[in-house]
This record gives structure tokens, C-alpha cells and sequence, in this order.
């Protein structure tokens, strides 16, 4: 179980790097035009918030992959914290912007987080 938990925990983070990639590189571009559902006009006037908000998920990236490579005395603390990070802000984004994140960001975490239990 636990190459079952790595893997889910991994599958996280690497959504949340492509995330930083839409919020903070290609916001304006057609592709997070339509990932997101923007006009351009929009995109454009939201460019620096959405940055700030690819820092965000970039952060929940790095603590992720931390507790992937980091000491093994640390991994299960940053993998339990940061798994349960990714579903709580999956869980309001879903709630205030878009039911899609509970399918894109929460569901991942939670079964991330599960398996991150189940093998500890």
C-alpha cells in the first residue's frame, strides 16, 4: 500500500505543478482560457491575481513533493498535512468557484490522503 500512497501523493503534486503552469504562465493564453473558461478580456484583467494564486498551489506542490524526497522521519507529517491542504481548498473552490475542483483537486487529495493513512 504504501507504493500505492506514493504514487497517489506524486499524482497530487504533479497536478498542482500543471496548475501553476495554467495560473501563472499561461493564464492569457487560449489554453487557460479554456481550462478555466475565460474571456481574454478577463483573462487579461485577472493575470496578476491568478499569478498570485498559481503561488499558492505551487506551494501546496513543493510541500507535497517534500514529503515524497524529503528526510523519512518528516514524509508522513507533510504528506498527511499537505494532502489534507489540497482537499480542504478542493472543497472550497468547488463551493465558491467551480464544482469541476472537486473532481480535479479535492477527489485526488482525498484518495492521496487515504492511502497516505491506510499505508502508515
Amino acid at each position: 500500500m504504501n507504493a500505492v500512497a506514493t504514487v497517489l501523493v506524486a499524482l497530487v503534486a504533479l497536478i498542482h505543478v500543471y496548475i501553476v503552469v495554467l495560473e501563472m504562465v499561461l493564464w492569457t493564453t487560449p489554453r487557460g482560457q479554456a481550462a478555466f473558461g475565460l474571456t481574454p478580456e478577463f483573462a487579461q484583467q485577472t493575470k496578476a491575481l491568478a499569478a498570485n494564486q498559481g503561488l499558492y498551489n505551487g506551494f501546496l506542490a513543493a510541500g507535497l513533493i517534500w514529503g515524497l524526497v524529503g528526510p523519512e522521519h518528516l514524509r508522513f507529517g507533510f504528506q498527511v498535512f499537505f494532502t489534507l491542504c489540497v482537499v480542504v481548498a478542493g472543497l472550497y473552490g468547488a463551493a465558491t468557484a467551480s464544482r469541476k475542483i472537486l473532481f480535479v483537486q479535492a477527489l485526488p487529495g482525498a484518495l492521496a490522503l487515504a492511502a497516505v493513512l491506510v499505508a502508515h
